[in-house]
């Protein structure tokens, strides 16, 4: 939070001088009235390295930002300043990013600039299809209505977004509780059993001295198989990252059987959704490409679009790069040359994400219903050959003893 260094005067005429945290300049100011301080000269203390708030997450949940854009388009239509709008809501969002944020953005539109400029000096918080369509919002006369299309695109990109995470989590849910388990097995069971099987000297089957063999490297090791995790995550973190590289792991997920079509489907909701809500709002259609490209988040996806881009500069078509490139099937590349010819390409892109989307939908509820059954199979087959490499032995060694 940012803090603030002031000169002021007390109700009894004294000099008062030094800091204080607050969210912004005029809630400063207001905190220091409060304590009976009239503020001649504030400013903001530049932050270090060592003061400066260090954040590695998006700043604003898609949920507060859906919520915000409904509350602010239902304001604008009952009547309600922009201004007055952002201050009511800056006091009531949960979000403390966009909180700090609206009333920054109150203050610069109070001294006169429009919403779109005070909302571009946020870009972590008001991305840039927020900002573009506002604008164009502004030229329209039309706000109430950009922000509720705003609202449907988020919400729209959220439930897609949350059907992919609710794919994903159980089988990632499952593996965890595999890994722990065996560990579990290997570092605690498997060694309790090892001191029996050397008294009676029995000759161990090969699935026995596999997992015993296991279980003397997680013993001795298992820093370093923590340490192969992390680095495993931070590589990829890495990747990630770096557009070039980023390209292949797309690509790699993209080609996953099952996990891949859902992926590729999931990318292209997105960008017809996006291109749709950017040209509906009269975006310039070379921005709108732009835009669409970050929004993507699929570095594949977004090779072909700069490709799209540089044909439309070229003066031709926007379908034509799309047609030569395995991502993108059929149905979207003909939903958009049919919009181009007939200049209803907003519409045309809405339909097509409106597939996708349902699409998406129907393949995550597959999806879960194929999973489920592999994963306990896949769980049951490790803990039961563990188990079985435990219980074999046994059995000679009872025999042994009986004879």
């Amino acid at each position: 939070m940012p803090q603030f260094k002031y000169v002021g005067r007390t109700m009894q005429g004294g000099r008062r001088t030094g800091t204080i945290v607050s969210e912004s300049k005029r809630d400063a100011i207001m905190k220091l009235r409060q304590k009976g301080i009239k503020v001649i000269e504030i400013a903001e203390v530049p932050q270090t390295i060592l003061t400066k708030e260090i954040t590695f997450r998006k700043a604003v949940k898609l949920r507060d930002f859906v919520i915000y854009l409904r509350q602010f388009a239902t304001l604008l239509k009952a009547g309600v300043s922009v201004v007055d709008s952002t201050r009511i809501l800056a006091d009531q969002t949960e979000s403390k990013a966009l909180k700090k944020a609206l009333v920054e953005v109150e203050e610069s539109l109070r001294a006169g600039n429009p919403l779109s400029a005070a909302a571009a000096k946020h870009p972590r918080v008001f991305p840039a299809m927020f900002v573009n369509m506002v604008k164009a919002g502004e030229a329209g006369g039309n706000m109430d209505e950009t922000l509720d299309r705003l609202a449907d695109h988020f919400e729209k990109m959220h439930r897609t977004r949350q059907k992919i995470v609710s794919a994903l989590t159980y089988p990632i849910a499952v593996a965890v509780i595999a890994v722990v388990v065996v560990i579990f097995l290997l570092v605690s069971v498997v060694p309790t059993f090892v001191a029996m099987f050397a008294d009676f000297h029995a000759e161990l089957p090969a699935i026995t001295k596999f997992v015993l063999r296991a279980s003397d490297i997680m013993q001795t090791y298992w820093w370093l198989v923590i340490t192969g995790f992390i680095g495993i995550y931070a590589v990829f973190s890495l990747m990630k990252k770096q557009k070039k590289t980023k390209y292949y792991l797309d690509y790699a997920a993209m080609r996953i059987p099952f996990f891949g079509k859902l992926i590729q489907k999931a990318a292209l909701a997105r960008m017809t959704r996006t291109l749709s809500s950017l040209f509906s709002s009269s975006v310039p259609i070379l921005q709108a490409l732009s835009i669409a490209e970050n929004v993507v988040e699929n570095e594949v996806i977004g090779k072909v679009m700069r490709q799209a881009r540089d044909s439309l500069e070229r003066g031709q078509s926007l379908a034509e790069p799309l047609k030569k490139h395995w991502a993108f099937p059929p149905l979207v590349t003909q939903m958009i040359a049919i919009g181009e010819e007939t200049g209803s390409l907003d519409a045309m892109l809405a339909k097509v994400a409106d597939f996708y989307e349902a699409e998406v939908d129907a393949g995550v509820d597959r999806l879960k219903s194929l999973i489920e059954p592999i994963m306990i199979l896949l769980l049951s087959g490790v803990v039961g050959t563990i188990v079985a490499s435990i219980i074999i032995p046994m059995y000679d060694i009872f025999n042994h003893i009986q004879q």
